[in-house]
């Protein structure tokens, strides 16, 4: 067991190098998905399905270990409504979280609001889910203010594994092979992108090295008609 102090050291380790990763391949989940619905350009797509496959063996295989404390999760309305609610304010601030964490560190003012007001949202939602009538969350969902299940990453519900008595390996593996194929998928996509591109390079090829004919034979043509029409020099 490490003291309190070798936890926080190994943690600002850890965080500081994940950090610098992040700031050098400027990974953005948002980006991942808006680059790939609106410019149909997948490198942050790729990035992001390859950590969430290495994420998932290795998180569902120390779940399956016994090792870690699994986090418990609501499902309910109100999962879908934080997500989209979340998804909205980081299509405004034009980054996700990571991203926003490190362009804070980078000095963006912009970003430094966006990151206040992340945890403002979070916090006024979950005072608002937990005092209202949302009806997920029974331990949670007691008509009161319950600060310390505010739900900052905290709930009640069972996972998946724990439900139904399969280990959460199992639900990792599938997926991952859904994940892979995604994967497989977006390069299959960009295939056929590099092929149409080419495709179109050869025909603007074609249609300059055409026109370029034309501009010569026309000229051509234009010489010989007036060394035609011109008059013999006499000496």
């Amino acid at each position: 067991m490490m003291s309190p102090v070798a936890e926080c050291f190994v943690a600002f380790i850890f965080g500081s190098v994940a950090g610098l990763l992040m700031q050098r391949s400027r990974f953005c989940n948002t980006a991942a998905l808006r680059d790939a619905i609106m410019f149909k350009t997948y490198r942050n797509t790729k990035a992001m399905l390859v950590a969430m496959m290495i994420l998932t063996i290795g998180f569902t295989g120390f779940m399956s270990l016994g090792a870690g404390h699994p986090l418990q999760f609501d499902v309910g309305l109100n999962t879908f409504a934080g997500l989209f609610l979340f998804g909205i304010g980081m299509v405004f601030a034009g980054a996700c979280t990571v991203s926003t964490w490190v362009k804070t560190g980078e000095g963006n003012l912009g970003a430094l609001w966006a990151l206040l007001f992340t945890f403002v949202g979070m916090f006024l939602f979950s005072l608002v889910w937990s005092a209202s009538w949302w009806p997920p969350a029974p331990q949670t969902m007691t008509g009161q203010i319950n600060a310390p299940a505010l739900q900052l990453g905290f709930a009640n519900a069972q996972t998946l594994g724990q439900k139904f008595g399969v280990p959460a390996i199992v639900f990792g593996l599938v997926q991952t092979v859904v994940l892979f194929g995604l994967y497989r998928a977006i390069l299959k996509r960009e295939h056929a992108q590099r092929l149409e591109h080419e495709r179109h390079e050869l025909e603007h090829a074609r249609k300059k090295a055409e026109k370029a004919a034309r501009k010569a034979a026309r000229e051509t043509a234009a010489k010989t008609t007036t060394a035609a029409t011109e008059p013999a020099t006499i000496n």
